[in-house]
């Protein structure tokens, strides 16, 4: 806002206290006469406003033109009012003003105009004083202090009007943000919620509906220090007991977007580097998000157990095969028993050893000399290991249908070795 110096002559100042004192005949003449022309005042610093500033003039808005004038009536009323008595502690013109720096923020403007039409009020009312001194002879000192009045009471207009801007602002972004919460609770609403209903959400969200969105779980063991600082079009929920993100339409950016992701999670939950913070689920159709989020939980979940590899990010779309064979895991514990069964007789070491080289062999095409390439041993070793699992296994070693499920246990087998920290994985 404008600063006003105070006004000097022969050495001598007019304090401000003083000026508003109940007794001081120079601020009660200029209330006075405020206050018989208040209309002819309002009127004229109301067409200079509309005049300069065009979003103020709006003829055809009768409503619009009231709140104008009841802001510069209530104002200059409340000028007197400090003129007349140095008590400046009534809110109700402060209320007026916030619920105008509101409304400025409603209308999807800045305090801009606003700023500006104080400054041409507070031009009016210095011309205005001016005038006053060289009618009524008041003092340069006096002229001065009057001065002060008037900036000093813009300065507290437009703070009131701040602070209703910004309590404008943070009640809509909270709005925003539990509309936000709602649109993903329909998003991932298990049966889906309607198309129609999604769609009304989305635009009361201010968010643009994707074709496709991968879904997000994260760590909920991890405390969250700050809120993670993410792009607007993620939708966010850390309220719910397993916290979750949606990343709308996430090909062919995903990775680049999910390196910010990584680095703004690590941030928020504090967590050391290298630590799995979250999963990523496969991109689905927009409908079909909470698919997205049950397959990035159930690979955070093998993740926490090591079963999937990974620091910060895990994303699903590297891990399908393994997701798939953990889907049912005591299915998947009776597959493996009944088809490793001839293993178990033997030494951990011995049978890691040969189960290794069975796994590698079904994946290599029966190949010896590419397995001993693999395993970084000597042909003559893998087919050592090849007879005596011929042995062990029998018939079904060269039965071509029992080789997917013996592929499947040993893979799964495999997974959970390198899961136990009791068991660290060895080279066959």
């Amino acid at each position: 806002m404008i600063a006003m110096p105070r006004s000097h002559a022969g050495g001598a100042s007019v304090a401000l206290t003083d000026l508003v004192h109940p007794r001081n005949a120079v601020a009660h003449r200029v209330a006075e006469r405020i206050r018989a022309q208040l209309d002819t005042i309002a009127a004229e610093m109301i067409n200079e406003v509309q005049g300069q500033i065009p979003e103020y003039a709006r003829p055809g808005n009768p409503t619009y033109v009231r709140t104008v004038r009841l802001a510069v009536e209530e104002a200059l009323r409340q000028f007197v009012s400090m003129l007349e008595r140095a008590d400046q502690s009534g809110a109700a013109w402060r209320e007026l003003f916030q619920a105008i720096g509101a409304g400025e923020m409603h209308e999807g403007r800045s305090l801009d105009n606003l700023q500006a039409a104080l400054r041409l009020c507070a031009r009016l009312g210095w011309r205005w004083l001016v005038d006053f001194a060289a009618t009524e002879g008041a003092s340069l000192p006096e002229l001065g202090a009057l001065a002060e009045v008037i900036f000093s009471y813009l300065d507290q207009i437009a703070d009131a009007s701040a602070a209703g801007y910004a309590q404008a602002q943070a009640a809509a972004a909270g709005e925003v943000d539990r509309r936000r919460r709602r649109l993903l609770e329909l998003l991932l609403a298990d049966p889906p919620a309607s198309a129609d209903a999604v769609a009304a959400a989305a635009q009361s969200a201010r968010w643009r509906v994707p074709q496709r969105v991968a879904a997000v779980a994260v760590d909920a063991r991890s405390a969250l220090s700050t809120p993670p600082v993410l792009a607007p079009d993620i939708l966010v929920s850390f309220d719910r007991p397993e916290p979750c993100l949606l990343l709308p339409d996430p090909l062919p950016r995903a990775r680049a977007r999910g390196s910010a992701l990584g680095s703004a999670l690590a941030s928020a939950l504090g967590s050391p580097p290298g630590e799995v913070l979250a999963a990523v689920g496969p991109p689905v159709a927009t409908h079909a998000a909470v698919r997205s989020l049950r397959w990035a939980r159930a690979a955070l979940a093998l993740a926490r157990r090591r079963i999937l590899p990974g620091t910060g990010l895990v994303w699903c779309e590297d891990h399908l095969a393994t997701l798939v064979l953990f889907q049912d895991e005591d299915l998947l514990a009776v597959l493996a028993a009944r088809r490793l069964a001839p293993l178990d007789g033997l030494r951990d070491s011995q049978r890691e050893l040969l189960a290794g080289t069975l796994l590698a062999w079904l994946q290599l095409e029966q190949n010896a000399i590419a397995v001993a390439a693999r395993l970084h041993v000597h042909p003559q070793t893998v087919r050592y290991r090849l007879r005596q699992l011929d042995r062990l296994f029998g018939p079904d070693l060269r039965d071509p249908a029992v080789h997917f499920e013996l592929e499947i246990a040993l893979r799964a087998d495999h997974a959970r070795r390198l899961s136990s920290d009791d068991n660290p994985p060895r080279c066959p």
